[in-house]
């Protein structure tokens, strides 16, 4: 009998111990994350002061140019200055935060990630600057004109007086080139993923029809209900798809020769 408590309470204390080297791994995990979660806020308050101070001249320089330049814009209420111009202070903030983001990122995941695979996607996080501001540039030179242009004849068609508030001017702007610029970060994530093995070119290239879709249905969401302007913004997604596609099998090989290499070197043993 007392063999049988005595074994009764072994295991208990096995399934209790199993269970707190369980949780322990995840409290440390949701601590990280949290750690990571606060470096990023640190840098997004910190890039929002400078916001505030490069608002001004941002948005002299874009009321400056077209289609701005060729309308006047209106107040519709006491709030909207200040609404416009936090705003630009937010994308200002986004734009500075976003390598620090990019770093914290990385900085979670690489306590699972080998030393050379570490290195190897360290090196992205610079670009995920660059990558943003060519979306940025894309999207503002290209996508929003045609929007803008379209919805402005879609008004003089139908006889309305034009009167734009400067609130919602920058709304659409904005609602516009943010997405669009977040999607040219897409071949940075595929490189980051195929780097740590959670993607491959191969699994890509059968995700490519649901890919293809969802790339089509940004394009007519973020652009005016035309087909000229759908194509316009469709293609260079698909696109930029594609290339991500093409950078994951550059990856994907890299991988391979290393592994090669090590099960030649270490696999006989």
């Amino acid at each position: 009998m007392g063999s049988d408590q005595n074994s009764s309470t072994e295991q208990k204390s096995r399934k209790q111990l199993i269970r707190e080297e369980g949780l322990m791994p995840l409290l440390g995990h949701l601590g990280e994350l949290r750690k990571r979660i606060v470096y990023i806020l640190i840098a997004l308050a910190l890039g929002l002061i400078v916001g505030l101070l490069l608002a001004q001249p941002f948005y002299n320089f874009l009321m400056s140019q077209k289609p701005a330049n060729t309308i006047s814009l209106h107040t519709f209420s006491l709030w909207d200055g200040i609404g416009m111009y936090m705003k630009f202070a937010f994308v200002i903030a986004l734009i500075i935060a976003l390598p620090v983001i990019a770093y914290q990122l990385w900085a979670f995941v690489k306590p699972a990630l080998h030393e050379h695979e570490q290195r190897s996607t360290l090196k992205y996080v610079p670009f995920a600057l660059i990558m943003f501001l060519v979306g940025l540039a894309f999207s503002y030179f290209v996508v929003f004109p045609l929007a803008f242009n379209f919805t402005r004849s879609v008004s003089e068609h139908l006889n309305l007086e034009e009167t734009y508030g400067i609130a919602q001017y920058f709304t659409f702007m904005f609602n516009i080139l943010i997405p669009i610029s977040l999607l040219f970060e897409l071949p940075l994530v595929i490189m980051f993923l195929t780097a740590i093995r959670l993607l491959n070119p191969t699994r890509l290239r059968k995700m490519r029809r649901v890919a293809y879709f969802i790339m089509i249905l940004i394009g007519v969401t973020v652009t005016p209900p035309d087909f000229i302007s759908d194509v316009l913004v469709a293609i260079p997604l698909i696109l930029l798809y594609e290339v991500s596609v093409i950078l994951s099998g550059f990856v994907y090989r890299k991988q391979q020769d290393k592994d090669a290499k090590w099960e030649a070197e270490f696999g006989q043993g």
